[in-house]
């Protein structure tokens, strides 16, 4: 996945934001900018099991392009790919700085 030419899937950031529901202030998460393109690869079973990781979850990196938006975004931040809401666990660039590797995770049974 290292080519940039390989992000063939959209993701769409989300940040929480506080919303009065009458009762109270919730949380609640809200698009964030322009779905961006971006590539996803899976981490390995091998890889998941290292990190201790035992719940039903997905965990995958995401390739995106490195822009000021991208850079904003933050592991408070969440995003959406492939129909499942991922949690955002770490941020790095990758290349020369034209790229962002995205590790995230999902529950698997949602």
């Amino acid at each position: 996945m290292g080519s940039i030419g390989t992000l063939d899937r959209r993701v769409q950031f989300t940040r929480a934001t506080l919303a009065d529901d009458g009762y109270s202030m919730a949380e609640t998460w809200a698009s964030l900018g322009s779905p961006v393109w971006a590539g996803r690869s899976d981490v390995s079973d091998g890889e998941k099991n290292r990190t201790g990781a035992v719940e039903a979850s997905a965990m995958s990196r995401f390739i995106v392009r490195s822009s000021a938006f991208t850079r904003g975004i933050t592991p408070k931040d969440r995003m959406t790919c492939d129909g499942f809401d991922w949690n955002i666990t770490g941020i790095k660039q990758i290349g020369r700085k034209d790229r962002l590797e995205i590790s995230a995770t999902a529950r698997a049974d949602q």
